[in-house]
């Protein structure tokens, strides 16, 4: 499946999450994604963002849960179903939302919950989706900055034709 309806998917999981330790699992699942995405990013995307990437998918591993938690048991890891990332730009604007969604969401969680391990839970979990979520807005500063000198160069070669 590709990237853009595996994090429409994890949006609507998140938004749809009413229990606390749902919330905490689609947290779970953004940050597998990351990592799936990171992954593919290294290995199959823009040479630019091939270190990066790499970085992201580090983060995300560090992010996530293990594959045998319950709360991802029963639906299983969304992020296992990724097949490609057609378009970087498009893929890395929709991770760095369900992130931040995710940590707004984690947030909520965290302030509203008496319980101290579900406290630190979120605490780690809100830390790793910022980490994240850093690195997707660089991989995206980069692109930028690599489109922006493309159309310089296209600009200057039109002039000098």
């Amino acid at each position: 499946m590709d990237a853009e309806r595996l994090i429409a998917a994890g949006r609507v999981a998140l938004a749809r999450s009413g229990a606390a330790l749902d919330v905490v699992a689609e947290a779970w699942q953004a940050q597998a994604l990351a990592q799936a995405i990171g992954d593919q990013l290294a290995l199959h995307g823009p040479k630019e963002l091939r270190t990066e990437a790499r970085d992201l998918a580090e983060t995300g591993a560090r992010g996530g849960a293990s594959p045998d938690h319950p709360s991802l048991r029963a639906g299983g890891i969304r992020a296992a179903q990724l097949t490609s990332v057609t378009d970087a730009r498009s893929a890395l604007t929709g991770l760095g939302m369900l992130l931040g969604e995710a940590g707004i969401a984690l947030v909520s969680v965290a302030c509203g919950t008496d319980e101290e391990g579900l406290y630190w839970q979120c605490i780690e979990a809100i830390d790793a989706a910022d980490e994240s979520n850093d690195r997707v807005h660089g991989m995206l500063r980069k692109l930028t900055m690599r489109d922006e000198i493309r159309e310089r160069g296209w600009e200057t070669e039109k002039e000098m034709g």
